[in-house]
């Protein structure tokens, strides 16, 4: 899988396949061209400009790309940054943790491990019980809102 970093492309490499797989031509039918860059080529939304920043609903956060279920509407709190962040993942396993050091910076990069779509990045500043700040785009969620 490559992925385009600003003016750098690096290739990362997997020992297992991904549980869904789809050419480039497949992803930018399936997604917007905004998700499609977020998403695919680890592209960022404005601050304060997602539709999950301000949302307060229960539900489950999923991968805009494929559906895996990330995060948890009880883990989201909010953080100032402009961003919807979570403490957690839903599942522990649903996402991997990447180095990421471009644009000059060293930060962790979220990806979901179904798909290897960009979700965000994650920051040693969030609150108890985790510390964790999971940042994540709104464009690479969707929520199923909870049934009451």
């Amino acid at each position: 899988m490559f992925r385009t970093r600003g003016s750098k492309t690096e290739k990362t490499e997997r020992e297992t396949p991904r549980e869904v797989e789809l050419s480039e031509d497949e992803w930018r039918e399936r997604l917007s061209p905004e998700r499609y860059r977020v998403l695919r080529h680890a592209g960022t939304e404005p601050a304060f400009s997602g539709e999950y920043v301000n949302c307060h609903l229960d539900g489950t956060y999923a991968c805009a790309a494929c559906g895996a279920e990330l995060f948890s509407s009880d883990a989201k709190f909010d953080s100032g940054s402009g961003w919807p962040s979570f403490t957690e993942p839903a599942v522990a396993n649903a996402v991997e943790l990447h180095s990421d050091k471009s644009f000059g910076m060293v930060r962790t990069e979220v990806l979901c491990r179904a798909c290897g779509s960009h979700l965000g990045h994650v920051f040693d500043d969030g609150p108890r019980p985790t510390g964790q700040r999971y940042c994540i785009n709104s464009l690479s969620l969707t929520i199923d809102e909870a049934q009451s």
